[in-house]
This record gives structure tokens, C-alpha cells and sequence, in this order.
């Protein structure tokens, strides 16, 4: 498909899109869903999918997610306890994944909610999915609140944690070698429903330039 990127649609974000949907979800995308696990300060398990979400450093790994609109039960327990886990939705869990988003009260438990078992974590009190191939425990190390250009306040907080322990289930490693397809990994697409899932058929290698 050949494209013209200078045309005929431009539009500037703060004068509104002038389409049936807001394309910027969709342009960057399909992204990482960030399930994340919390614990109150009551001890109240929370479990919530942000798509807002993605790894930002290898070592030490750090990983990051964005509550957008207002600080969320996630963040509210992540910054009272200073841990959680982040835990990989696949094809097998998309619909309890999507069932945890239901807005429920504080002291109701997502993971009773979708039907999920909690799996303890080892270095954090944060519970774990028990079903999900892969799970990280986290430390918080910072929240950022947004600002727009001109310095004003965004509500919206993105909070990192860095990757204390690692989780990976039997069966998942090929030769030692993690394939995201072999668990069926979703991504979150464009609109109110759109998700996608990593297949062989989607891969394709590049090498990258050495000089």
C-alpha cells in the first residue's frame, strides 16, 4: 500500500480529529496490555488492564503504565505498598482480562470478579494471575504526573516499577528462547473493542545494521 504522509488529512489535537473516531489509539498500536496486580493498604486484592503500558529500560528492567483521567485503584494501592505485578494477557485469558476492567468498588476483588485465581509472588505482596504464562513482581521506583507543553498538569500519572522477579511457566521456553506467539500474546488495537494476537504468520526478521 503506498501512502502520501503529507495528505489530505491533518489535524491539530487541540482543534479535535474530524473523524468518526479518534485515530491515536490506533496509530500507535497495536501496544502491550499492562495487567497489572495491586494490593491495598486493607489487604484488598485489585487486578486491572492498562493500555496505556510498555517496558522502558533493560537493565535494570523497568517497566511503566499510565492512569489516564485520574489516579485508579492500581495506582492509588501502588503508591500506599510500593510493589506490584504485571501479568501477561493472552488469547486464553482475553475475556477475564477484559472482565477485570469492570468498574467495581475499591473493596471488591477483580480476580473474584473474572473468575481468576491469584498466584503468590515471592518478593512482593502484590498477588500474581495464576493462569497467566508469564507474571513480573515489581518495585515502584517513580510516578510521573504528565504535563502538556506549556506545563500545565495532565491527569494522568504514569507509575514505574522495576522488574524484581520474573516469572515464566513451563512449557512457554522453546531452546531457552521465549516466543510471544507460542502463548498467544494480545495487544490492544484501535477503538472501544479491537485487540490482536501474535501469531507465527504476523513474524517477520530484520537484522539490524552493524556499521
Amino acid at each position: 500500500m503506498t501512502v502520501n504522509s503529507d495528505g489530505p488529512h491533518f489535524y491539530e489535537p487541540n482543534n479535535g480529529h474530524g473523524l468518526p473516531h479518534d485515530p491515536f489509539n490506533a496509530i500507535i498500536g497495536p501496544r502491550p496490555i499492562g495487567w497489572i496486580g495491586s494490593l491495598s493498604a486493607d489487604g484488598i486484592p485489585n487486578l486491572a488492564p492498562y493500555s496505556f503500558f510498555n517496558a522502558f529500560n533493560y537493565t535494570p528492567p523497568i517497566i511503566g503504565f499510565a492512569s489516564v483521567g485520574s489516579k485508579k485503584d492500581s495506582l492509588r494501592n501502588i503508591e500506599a505498598t510500593g510493589e506490584f505485578s504485571w501479568n501477561l494477557a493472552t488469547r486464553l485469558l482475553a475475556e477475564a482480562m477484559n472482565e477485570s476492567c469492570a468498574p467495581i468498588p475499591a473493596d471488591e476483588s477483580e480476580f473474584v470478579r473474572a473468575g481468576l485465581e491469584e498466584a503468590p509472588s515471592r518478593l512482593i505482596k502484590a498477588p500474581r494471575v495464576a493462569a497467566s504464562p508469564v507474571s513480573f513482581e515489581c518495585k515502584l521506583t517513580q510516578i510521573v504526573q504528565l504535563k502538556t507543553q506549556s506545563g500545565e498538569d495532565v491527569p494522568t500519572w504514569v507509575a514505574f516499577g522495576e522488574v524484581v522477579g520474573v516469572h515464566i511457566a513451563d512449557g512457554v521456553l522453546v531452546d531457552g528462547i521465549y516466543d510471544p506467539a507460542r502463548v498467544q500474546t494480545i495487544l490492544r488495537a484501535g477503538g472501544p473493542a479491537s485487540y490482536y494476537e501474535i501469531t507465527p504468520q504476523s513474524q517477520c526478521e530484520m537484522i539490524r545494521p552493524k556499521s
